[in-house]
């Protein structure tokens, strides 16, 4: 994950927090709001709840990983906001689950979609 795609400014963490859709289930929840730029840029909330700095470092580099993998419409920001049973999912529990919500939120780009800006 690059730099530019962090959502690293609180003022945007709270805009997100409060304009944002929410997409959820017992383990993890979505807020996804449109931005006007040209990729999309990801946050992270692990609560003190979830566990340790070494059990919620992990559950961030998890999401980080299962990220990189996936195909995702430019345009987005969205944070993502763990919660307490989620240091106990395995990795394959925890992508299908990110698969299942961003699926929900229309946000995963479609084979068919092509990735290239101009390429219509």
């Amino acid at each position: 994950m690059k730099r530019k795609e962090s959502i690293t400014m609180t003022k945007d963490y709270m805009l997100i927090h409060k304009k944002g859709k929410p997409w959820g289930s017992r383990l993890l929840v979505i807020k996804t709001l449109s931005n006007d730029l040209e990729y999309s840029r990801y946050g992270f909330v692990v609560s003190r709840r979830v566990g340790n700095a070494v059990v919620r470092n992990r559950t961030k580099r998890l999401l980080r990983e299962i990220l990189r993998q996936m195909r995702i419409k430019p345009g987005w920001d969205l944070i993502f906001i763990t919660r307490s049973g989620i240091s106990g999912s395995g990795y394959h529990e925890v992508e299908n689950l990110v698969k299942r919500l961003m699926s929900q939120a229309g946000i995963i780009m479609e084979n068919h979609e092509e990735t290239r800006p101009g390429a219509n």
